[in-house]
């Protein structure tokens, strides 16, 4: 049954693990959102996997509770903003890519706002613990902020990054205002 305290994996990895094109997508991917290791996008991917194959099962289950789960999925997609439609269908969850999902992670949230100049910069605020949602400490740069969180990232603050006159805060201003 195995050790309560080392649960499974939360990630599946590629079954070829040697072909360039994914190889290459998944390096600009991670550039681009900046990824520490291919786990964290593997996790991703999975999460992405599990509602479309969730997504799948509804779309031949057409009983009452296929019909409540879907709106069940349709919401949590929803309060995510993973899924923007106003009214969803199963087609929508099933075209999802893998963007949409890291666009709602802490750490790319943070480098949209302009709370850090980069991406790799903002995963270090994270994970030093200068960012706060909703007044709470978040140090995983992976926590998906959800649209009601939106809004109330900031910096924590008893951080030396609250202070308006912090050199790495200054510099984001100004590079903004140029």
């Amino acid at each position: 049954m195995g050790d309560p305290r080392r649960l499974g994996k939360k990630y599946d990895t590629p079954n070829h693990p040697w072909i360039g094109e994914r190889i290459q997508s998944e390096k600009e991917i991670s550039q681009k959102y900046g990824l520490v290791n291919k786990k964290e996008l593997w996790k991703m991917e999975t999460q992405l996997r599990n509602y479309r194959r969730q997504a799948r099962k509804l779309i031949s289950d057409t009983t009452t509770q296929g019909g409540k789960e879907a709106v069940q999925l349709f919401n949590v997609l929803k309060r995510y903003a993973i899924l923007v439609e106003s009214e969803p269908t199963l087609d929508h969850v099933l075209s999802l890519n893998i963007e949409s999902i890291l666009e709602r992670r802490l750490q790319t949230i943070v480098y949209r706002k302009g709370l850090a100049k980069t991406a790799k910069q903002a995963r270090q605020f994270i994970v030093h613990g200068h960012i706060a949602v909703n007044g709470k400490r978040v140090t995983a740069p992976a926590y998906l902020v959800s649209v009601a969180e939106n809004d109330a990232i900031e910096y924590v603050p008893n951080s030396p990054m609250a202070s308006e006159n912090h050199p790495e805060r200054t510099a984001a201003v100004s590079e903004e205002n140029q």
